[in-house]
């Protein structure tokens, strides 16, 4: 059996400073011991010695790691690759060690498998182009899917522009989310803490974004333009 550790909880929020909008962010980083080993995210170069640190806590060190994982190619997801030369990476869509590469049809929807029937690496996109999302079966926790930013954070169900506002592609994120929501049992997000699918979730899925401009006269030559954004939620 795997257990799937959470080395650290990610984080972003807003850091308004001197006049300039910029944001502070850092990814969940994530381990799945087991017969195979393997790093989900695991960080940036500033977070070097914590994620050293605490694989030594739970009896690892980075030549241990079978697979490291990056859900995609953001700057705060893949620092750290070069701790791990041992180990198999999956970068998006891209599976290498040292200079081979092996060819993967993740764009046709094709899981990757680590350990059948346990661990695959499926494609999730719409963060990005090409997000993964690994999918651990038969944990304590039951089915476990490490998402890096399909999810934001959990509260991010409730209020979709967490996820949105950072969304390449909205429409196809969205089925992403939706086919995660449908099979996990626990979700880590990229930036928050790890959390239980709930029974509503999974009955509520289909999510339809409408978005609605209206023209108003203002004068006989003169229009201006309103527009609103609002969700709905059809139950299965």
């Amino acid at each position: 059996m795997y257990e799937v550790i959470v080395l650290r909880d990610g984080y972003s929020r807003d850091d308004e400073g001197e006049g300039v909008h910029s944001m502070r962010a850092a990814c969940t980083i994530t381990l799945v011991k087991g017969p195979k080993n393997i790093i989900v995210d695991p960080g940036s170069p500033w977070e070097k010695q914590l994620v050293i640190d605490s694989l030594k806590k739970h009896g690892l060190d980075c030549d241990q790691i079978n697979y490291v994982v990056c859900t995609h190619g953001h700057s705060d997801h893949i620092g750290n690759l070069n701790l791990f030369t041992n180990a198999v990476h999956i970068v998006s869509y891209d599976i290498c060690f040292g200079d081979q590469y092996v060819s993967h049809s993740f764009q046709h929807g094709i899981p990757y498998e680590i350990d059948e029937g346990r661990v695959e690496v499926v494609p999730t996109p719409g963060h990005t182009g090409s997000d993964v999302t690994v999918l651990v079966r038969d944990t304590k926790q039951g089915t476990v899917a490490i998402a890096g930013d399909l999810f934001e954070r959990e509260e991010d169900l409730d209020n979709p522009h967490l996820w949105q506002d950072n969304s390449e592609n909205e429409e196809v994120q969205q089925q992403s989310r939706i086919n995660i929501l449908k099979i996990a049992d626990m979700i880590i997000p990229g930036h928050g803490a790890m959390f239980k699918v709930t029974q509503e979730s999974k009955s509520s899925l289909r999510v339809v974004m409408f978005y609605e401009q209206k023209f108003e006269s203002v004068s006989p030559s003169h229009y201006e333009a309103s527009s609103s954004e609002y969700v709905i939620i059809e139950e299965d």
